[in-house]
């Protein structure tokens, strides 16, 4: 057991930060809830022409959404980071796919970088900037290339210790 955590400790450390920063999130929304709307109102009236009315209600959730994503795709991940643990992928595939996996513990910080910059710059230009940008198709390229290799490990025997996928692959290769 120790060997097979040892795989896809990588993966697991993205896994306790997500975990890590959704409860903390939740905590401090518990404890200081209108600090943060505070911060938000004083951004709007700071610079008013970048908000309509909707602006306040809005950037909150974006706040919530960062500690939810952060919380639920930390539990999914570690979820799919147990099953890779659990598989007879190569070892080296089981570190690559957890880490790929563990990427998607990214996404909430593109929630939260929107919830920090849409008081100062407007919602429409928080959405694109180039760190919310950056962490959601890190995140998303992450886990749909990590969930890419499970699937192909589980339904095709791809990337397993002793692949006929692989050798049937290498085979057609040579022949063409």
């Amino acid at each position: 057991m120790k060997h097979e955590i040892k795989n896809v400790k990588a993966g697991l450390t993205f896994v306790f930060f997500g975990l890590l920063f959704g409860l903390g999130l939740g905590i401090l929304f518990g404890i200081y809830e209108d600090n943060f709307k505070e911060f938000i109102n004083l951004g709007i009236v700071a610079n008013p022409e970048l908000h309509d009315e909707n602006s306040s209600a809005k950037i909150w959730s974006y706040a919530k959404r960062a500690h939810l994503h952060g919380m639920g795709i930390a539990a999914a991940s570690l979820g799919l980071i147990l099953l890779v643990m659990a598989s007879s992928l190569k070892t080296t595939m089981k570190s690559l796919t957890a880490k790929l996996i563990g990427l998607v513990n990214l996404y909430p910080l593109a929630w939260f970088t929107m919830f920090l910059l849409a008081p100062s710059m407007g919602r429409d230009a928080a959405h694109s900037y180039i760190v919310t940008e950056a962490f959601t198709y890190i995140s998303t390229a992450g886990i749909l290339s990590g969930l890419a290799i499970l699937f192909m490990h589980i339904y095709f025997g791809a990337f397993h210790e002793d692949s006929e996928f692989e050798d049937n692959f290498r085979k057609q290769i040579t022949e063409y």
